[in-house]
């Protein structure tokens, strides 16, 4: 199996998969690492997971950029501070 998810600092990287189940109460697998242990994942942040809708449909792109995100946010922050002083 394969760690799919871009943020998992083992994003990329291949590794034995030795069995999957739910544990913690989540679907997770359990993997052979390096050294020996057997550490386990989210099956959602592996390859064993089909991609959900969402990522499908955005194939890694995003609808706003961080920048744009954060203008629209102090906009948001100005209104609500108008709208508490009674201005708006």
């Amino acid at each position: 199996m394969r760690i799919t998810h871009p943020f998992h600092p083992l994003c990329g990287q291949a590794f034995e998969l030795v069995s999957r189940g739910q544990h913690w109460g989540a679907d997770r697998v359990i993997y052979r690492a390096p050294d020996g242990t057997l550490p386990t994942i989210a099956s959602a942040l592996t390859d064993v997971e089909p991609p959900d809708a969402f990522r499908r449909v955005a194939a890694g792109r995003a609808a706003f950029r961080t920048v744009d995100l954060l203008a629209l946010w102090v906009v948001l922050q100005r209104l609500d501070k108008q709208m508490d002083d009674g201005d708006a």
